[in-house]
């Protein structure tokens, strides 16, 4: 029997533990720093490092020998940024998650998109700053467009800031300051005008699986308005991507993943491709080192294989010759936040969440985020604080279930906020896929016709 240990602390390392625990080869699961409701959906040992972060390499390789740990999954990009992959293969300990340097795709957006322009990997028209003055006077300059201003460095998905004027986006230069280090260098993007998706394959440093499509929710309010967020909320599979836009999804990770080889930089893990679709053609708006987060609660829920063999085979670099099993459910993630969240929720910190055991009885999954037990309570402890995931045959179903159960749940004194139209888009697809179908039943009518 195994030992598992998973670098995450938010939804997607608790998806990541429940799928673990799954394994029948699975003793106990450790996570770094991990969530107080990572045992929730899971009848094994979790065993969770709070104090630490993803980047306390010196203790997360303690961790790992005191604990004789058999895998680590680095599913966390500043841990992929910080080279814990590297450490801990230098330590010959097994590990699914890239190295350092084939993670810099997600942690250098500068270096990522001379990458995608090296290797014909369609893409919006960018510019690169490393001086707020310069961004400036080239805004000045083009008055005219539209940009997402973005961090180059890793900004806790908080980095991208849609400017659709000229004054938005020279307020935007000037936030980059308020990410350190991660937007001193930053880009100008052109604003492509579609619908964006994420795509998801997993990787053995030369062959690739795609598992699986998704479609996230940033802002924070209904009808994608307010702040920009690490995630409110996802649904797959999107119904955006059909055969087509899948064509050159696999084309797009097919260039990467063999570009990456040729740069010495063989890519183990899995890859997140951010895409837009622009009049049938897909950009890619970002690559990213890890599962994405509400993205994984929807997705590996969907994976049937003993998932710690799957995880072995991948570090292992025999990913070809495995048959990966995914279900054809419809999966709908909604993200549970404080108030105020992502610009300032401090006041909801601490207060009590209600409904924990109500929502644990319903048929959904529940996913801890930003979540503490104080004493026999559960309290806020993050801006995200949980996820609520509903599975169906299609996406009426799937939302159905997931917010029928988030009516169970609240945070003390009404400090509960979610958005009420995740998977909108493909239910108003529903909607005149329904009406086409009910159009073309009805009887033709004919001239001839008795009356």
């Amino acid at each position: 029997m195994k030992t598992v240990l998973v670098i995450d602390g938010g939804g997607r390392g608790a998806a990541l533990v429940d799928k673990y625990a799954q394994s029948r080869n699975v003793k106990k699961i450790l996570a770094v720093p991990g969530n107080d409701l990572m045992q929730i959906n899971v009848k094994k040992p979790v065993i969770t490092y709070q104090h630490l972060k993803t980047t306390s390499i010196k203790e997360i390789l303690r961790i790992c020998k005191e604990n004789k740990i058999d895998l680590v999954d680095v599913a966390q990009d500043n841990a992929v940024e910080a080279g814990l992959t590297d450490k801990l293969l230098a330590k010959g300990i097994n590990v699914v998650g890239p190295t350092k340097r084939a993670g810099q795709i997600e942690w250098d957006k500068a270096w990522a998109r001379e990458f995608m322009v090296k290797y014909e990997i369609p893409i919006p028209k960018f510019y690169v700053f490393r001086s707020t003055k310069a961004g400036i006077n080239f805004i000045k300059k083009n008055q005219d467009l539209k940009w997402f201003v973005k961090a180059s460095g890793l900004a806790a998905g908080k980095g991208v800031i849609p400017a659709p004027s000229a004054q938005e986006a020279i307020d935007a230069v000037k936030a980059m300051q308020k990410f350190g280090s991660a937007g001193e260098t930053f880009l100008l993007e052109e604003w492509l005008v579609g619908e964006e998706f994420s795509a998801f394959a997993l990787c053995d440093g030369k062959d690739f699986h795609i598992v699986g499509f998704a479609q996230d929710h940033k802002r924070v309010n209904d009808g994608d308005l307010g702040e920009n967020t690490g995630g409110m909320g996802c649904v797959s599979s999107p119904m955006i991507v059909d055969k087509e836009i899948q064509k050159q999804v696999k084309k797009i990770f097919e260039k990467t993943i063999n570009g990456l080889m040729v740069e010495g930089r063989p890519y183990k893990g899995v890859l997140y491709l951010g895409g837009i679709v622009v009049d049938s053609k897909v950009y890619v708006i970002e690559f990213n080192a890890r599962w994405g987060d509400p993205e994984a609660q929807v997705l590996l829920p969907s994976i049937k294989n003993d998932f710690l063999s799957l995880s072995n085979e991948i570090a292992k670099g025999r990913l070809k010759k495995l048959k990966i099993k995914v279900d054809k459910k419809v999966r709908v993630a909604v993200a549970a936040v404080a108030k105020g969240y992502p610009v300032d929720y401090q006041l909801v910190k601490g207060k009590k969440i209600l409904g924990i055991d109500k929502i644990i009885k319903s048929e959904v999954k529940v996913y801890g985020a930003g979540i503490k037990k104080a004493n026999k309570d559960y309290v806020v402890s993050g801006g995200r604080v949980l996820y609520i995931v509903g599975d169906g045959k299609d996406v009426l179903e799937a939302r159905g279930k997931a917010y029928k159960a988030m009516k169970l749940v609240n945070i003390e004194g009404n400090n509960l906020h979610y958005r009420t139209d995740i998977g909108a888009r493909d239910v108003d697809r529903m909607q005149g896929l329904f009406e086409s179908e009910h159009r073309s039943r009805r009887p033709e009518r004919s001239q001839g016709r008795k009356k």
